[in-house]
């Protein structure tokens, strides 16, 4: 068991925040989302965290990169998040999404939730 935060991050949603013309390319809002995770890491959270970037849809193939690994979900992101945060076990989760159902099936879980301006401006 491992005491270092988990940072899940719901890349649809959080890309989805902020109106700046992401959905003309999905799969680059989700890298610059990445590249952002991987200079800044979560503002405001002290020590090590793995940070888990959930991308589906057209962000698919997004590769990982050094602080920041990315899953493709095959399906439904919402379904891969959850997944991630029930196999963390008794690790810290911290969820980033403003999805009201995601919130509450990851809580359910134990895991912290935290809107997306934790992680965008």
């Amino acid at each position: 068991m491992s005491d270092v935060l988990l940072v899940v991050v719901d890349a649809a949603n959080v890309v989805g925040s902020v109106p700046d013309g992401w959905w003309r390319d999905r799969r680059g809002a989700a890298e610059r989302l990445r590249d952002r995770l991987a200079a800044d890491g979560v503002p405001g959270r002290a020590g090590p965290a793995e940070i888990v970037l959930v991308v589906e849809g057209a962000a698919r193939g997004v590769e990982s990169v050094p602080g920041v690994r990315v899953e493709s979900a095959p399906g439904s992101g919402d379904d891969r998040i959850v997944e991630l945060v029930a196999e963390a076990g008794e690790r810290p989760v911290l969820v980033v999404t403003a999805d009201r159902e995601l919130r509450r099936r990851v809580e359910e879980l134990g895991a912290e939730v935290a809107g997306p301006r934790t992680v965008r401006p």
